[in-house]
Formats: C-alpha cells, sequence, structure tokens
C-alpha cells in the first residue's frame, strides 16, 4: 500500500486539539506512508500547529467543522444533531472514501450510533464490537471484547464477536487463536443461559479454536488469544484492570521517585523491572477498535494524552494494512453458511 489517510476527529477527548494535533504530527513522523484529516475547528486546530511549526505539513489537512458532539450528549441526539460535527464529519469520509479509517476520542455511544447510521453493519453482524488488545504475563497479547459498546449481548451476539476477535488475532500473527469466554467460573455449569448457549454453539464450529471459559483472574495469563464477554462485564473488567495498574505504577513512583538516590540504585538494580513496568501502562494500549463495521473505526480514551493517541491512530494504521474488515466479512460468510447446513 503507498499510502493511507486517517480522518481525525480533533474536537474529541478531554483535550481536543491540544492533544490530538500534537498526536497527529507524530504519527506522522512514525509512518511516512501516512495522510490526516483533521476535523474540527479551524483556528484552534491551527493555533496547535502553529505552536508545533508544522502549519504547511504537505501530508496535513485540516476541515473546518461548526460543532463538537459533547460527552453527556445522548446517542439518540447524537444522530438527529451531528450534522456538520467533527466526528459525523471524520466518520463520512471514510463512508465516502475520502479516509481509509477514522479515530476519535469522543463520546463513545455517539461514536457507536454514528458508526453503525453511516458506515453501516457487515452482512451477518448484528451489533459491532469495541476490542482492545491487553497484556499477557509472556509478553504476547490478548484481544478482549466487548469492551462497552453492547452492555447485554445475546449468545448469537457474543459468537459474532468471538469469530471478528479471531480474524483480528489471525493478523496479529496469532496461528489457530484460541478463544475463550469470561465467565464466572471454568466449569461447564458455571454462568448464565447465554453464556452457556454461546459455549455450545463455539464448540460445534469447526471454525474458531474455543478453549473453554476463563476466570477474571485469568485475564492476563496469555492463556488465550480472545477472550469474549458482554460490554458490561469487558469495560469494568478493563477499567478495574487499568485502575491497579496506575495504582501499582503510581506506588512504585512514589517509593522511589521522591529520593535521587534511591531513584539512581532503583533504575541500576532493577531495569528489567521498570521495562516490564511501561508494559502494564495502559496507554501502550490505547485505540479500541469497532469491529464488524464496513470501515475502520478506532476509539481513543477520552482522557488519552499525546502517546496514548498517537498510539491509537497507529492501530488504525495497521487496521487498514491489514485490511480487517474485509476479511472479517469474509469469515462470518464463512461461518455463517457452516451453521446455515
Amino acid at each position: 500500500m503507498s499510502g493511507l489517510t486517517v480522518a481525525l476527529d480533533a474536537m474529541g477527548g478531554d483535550f481536543g486539539p491540544q492533544v490530538t494535533v500534537p498526536a497527529s504530527v507524530q504519527a506522522l513522523l512514525q509512518f511516512p506512508e501516512l495522510k490526516v484529516i483533521l476535523f474540527g475547528d479551524q483556528s484552534a486546530i491551527t493555533a496547535q500547529l502553529s505552536l508545533l511549526n508544522h502549519t504547511n505539513h504537505p501530508r496535513l489537512r485540516i476541515v473546518h467543522c461548526d460543532h463538537v458532539i459533547a460527552n453527556d450528549t445522548r446517542p439518540s441526539q447524537a444522530l438527529r444533531r451531528s450534522q456538520g460535527s467533527s466526528m459525523r464529519s471524520a466518520l463520512e469520509a471514510v463512508a465516502e472514501g475520502t479516509a481509509d479509517a477514522c479515530v476519535s476520542a469522543g463520546n463513545t455511544g455517539a461514536l457507536m450510533a454514528l458508526s453503525r447510521y453511516i458506515l453501516k453493519q457487515l452482512p451477518g453482524v448484528d451489533r459491532p464490537a469495541l476490542v482492545s488488545a491487553i497484556p499477557t504475563h509472556n509478553e504476547t497479547k490478548t484481544w478482549l471484547l466487548d469492551l462497552g459498546a453492547n452492555v447485554s449481548c445475546d449468545s448469537d451476539t457474543l459468537f459474532q464477536f468471538a469469530v471478528m476477535g479471531s480474524v483480528l488475532a489471525e493478523q496479529d500473527h496469532a496461528a489457530l487463536p484460541r478463544v475463550a469466554l469470561l465467565n464466572i467460573g471454568e466449569e461447564e455449569i458455571k454462568g448464565n443461559d447465554l453464556v452457556k448457549r454461546c459455549a455450545e454453539m463455539l464448540a460445534d464450529s469447526p471454525d474458531i479454536n474455543y478453549i473453554g471459559y476463563l476466570e477474571g483472574d485469568q485475564l492476563y495469563s496469555g492463556k488465550a488469544d480472545v477472550i469474549v464477554c458482554d460490554g458490561f462485564v469487558g469495560n469494568v473488567s478493563l477499567k478495574t484492570s487499568e485502575g491497579v495498574a496506575n495504582l501499582f505504577i503510581g506506588a512504585i513512583k512514589r517509593a522511589i521517585y521522591g529520593n535521587p538516590f534511591k531513584q539512581l540504585i532503583a533504575r541500576w538494580l532493577f531495569s528489567d523491572l521498570f521495562n516490564s513496568l511501561k508494559q502494564l501502562n495502559p496507554d501502550q494500549y490505547n485505540g479500541a477498535s469497532l469491529l464488524g463495521l464496513r470501515g475502520i473505526v478506532v476509539k481513543s480514551h477520552g482522557s488519552a494524552d499525546t502517546t496514548a493517541l498517537t498510539n491509537a491512530i497507529g492501530e488504525a494504521v495497521h487496521e487498514v494494512k491489514r485490511q480487517i474488515p474485509t476479511k472479517i466479512s469474509d469469515r462470518l460468510e464463512e461461518v455463517l453458511l457452516e451453521r446455515h447446513y
């Protein structure tokens, strides 16, 4: 692929152009083939570009938008009142073929609703799923979905999540990805009827390498390449994990960094530990993909800093290169045909 374009909702997130513009510049440095279209208030974006001395970057373009979808806007309101907003305009660029992917740190519910309305779902997909990679003990990645786009799901939807997550893991070089369901126990008798029914469906599918149930304490064990759950469970699990990681990292920083001598000794004696701690930083895994759409949409944390948002743009770049929607569509067609017959 000679070049690709990402449409960025420059007004999304807690900090807007103060983060989105520097992140765009960082991403352009990392990916020479990348072009970025910034959707938002032109004067605010231009002011940030001036501070960075990048007002005339050849691979960066600004599209002015008059409106911003607020974080407290209901999805139904976003659908009715989103015309001319930075988020909707970025999604429309993907639908029109002007951009290959959209990245936004804005309102998750609004992004989900607008993505379904503008880009539509792939055939065989009832609901798109938010998915992101999480670190593991063996330094591989596990893909966790859904992370909050769908608070409640039936067994068919969970099955679709498993198929989509498996395709994503395959493109991340996981041969025959191991798929598990997140549950309150590993025994077959555990869990609600929806999870049990999905387990039966996965066990009967020759296209899915289903390995059974995993409990919450095994999220980071590396036992599975894909872990499936509904959005309520997934969001609580992820946010709790991020909180524990930040608590742990903060405690170590308070114990060491307040004393220059301790800091020097610690860096000398525990350099491997500090490298491992970097892998626990949630910013390293920022960028949750909305899988199941006829286009690529990546959702960033609203509180993301420049580094974290740059990682989200990078995730969009990787998905474009791997043609994730096309591969998910092909796999879903195969699986649905097999189930039908």
